[in-house]
């Protein structure tokens, strides 16, 4: 299969790396310094619970020409940089789309891509469960097992799923479908918004973010007051377990995040305040048509807003 990988971050390299291991033509679109690495080094990777290195040769492009067709195109990419990239996707041939990330404006996105007039499209959303950095040419990626995608159409199932099961039938990369992903990206949004303020406000310095208890506390709590905003504008909390142990044990989960920030592999954490800013402001909408409470989101949403 003749497959694109739209953006060479720590998700989209371990993403490419997976489709080369799968014997498949993977073209990378990356930029920048970014792009001349690859081309000079290849796709190097170190994953870093395995305690191995990877090279892969892949295919790099700068730009995505309208007459350029792959079989799959997988965008993944920050939440706040879609909006520059949706026109791109919509003037390019290739039918079938699967936007890879956090995302609060599923709905938008596929209408875009649909629009009457335009090349016919048929998109999907999907979330990796990975994390890491890049750091000197190279990108250190955390994951367990050989890498898993949560991924789903919004209208029933993903309508190309045979092409997705070609695409990683050699590897033993997971996907998972959800029935309800757009529901699935706006809960996991309401565990990363509040987590990434206080990381952020610390700069990544993990021993400052375990001793500052108060935010701490605020940061739990904000994600039960998340929920219950989901919740009372009728969007399914998803998974149920997860929002249901946050919400009914606080105390337990500040003591989980506590022991998960004071390991090493919570250093590798990547996220970016422009990304973090473009979430919070799209939830945002959200809070404010709820009639729940949000006191803990409001005052890291302060504290955050004003130091940066």
């Amino acid at each position: 299969m003749n497959i694109l990988v739209y953006g060479a971050g720590v998700q989209g390299s371990y993403l490419a790396h997976t489709l080369v291991r799968g014997c498949h033509d993977v073209t990378m679109l990356a930029r920048g310094n970014r792009a001349e690495e690859l081309e000079k080094e290849g796709l190097i990777i170190r994953h870093h619970l395995q305690r191995k290195t990877t090279v892969d040769s892949v295919r790099v492009i700068r730009t995505l020409e309208p007459d350029d067709a792959y079989d799959l195109i997988f965008v993944v990419m920050k939440y706040s940089d879609f909006g520059a990239v949706l026109p791109i996707l919509a003037d390019n041939d290739s039918r079938h789309i699967i936007l890879v990330g956090n995302n609060m404006d599923t709905y938008a996105m596929r209408d875009y891509l649909s629009k009457p007039g335009q090349s016919p499209k048929q998109v999907a959303f999907g979330f990796q469960t990975t994390a890491g950095t890049r750091a000197d040419g190279k990108v250190i990626c955390i994951r367990g097992g050989h890498g898993q995608m949560v991924i789903g159409g919004l209208d029933g199932p993903v309508p190309f799923r045979s092409l997705l099961e070609q695409a990683f039938m050699r590897t033993k990369y997971k996907l998972t479908d959800h029935d309800q992903i757009d529901a699935w990206l706006k809960n996991h949004m309401v565990l990363v918004v509040p987590m990434n303020m206080v990381i952020l406000f610390h700069g990544f310095q993990m021993k400052q973010v375990i001793r500052d208890d108060k935010r701490m506390r605020q940061l739990v709590a904000a994600m039960g007051e998340g929920f219950r905003v989901l919740d009372s504008l009728g969007y399914p909390l998803t998974p149920a377990g997860q929002a249901s142990w946050i919400t009914g044990y606080p105390r337990l989960i500040y003591w989980a995040l506590k022991l998960f920030f004071a390991l090493p592999v919570s250093r590798l954490i990547d996220g970016t305040a422009v990304e973090l800013k473009a979430l919070n402001e799209a939830f945002a909408e959200w809070r404010v048509r709820s009639d729940v409470p949000t006191p803990n989101w409001d005052a890291l949403e302060a504290e955050w807003l004003t130091q940066s």
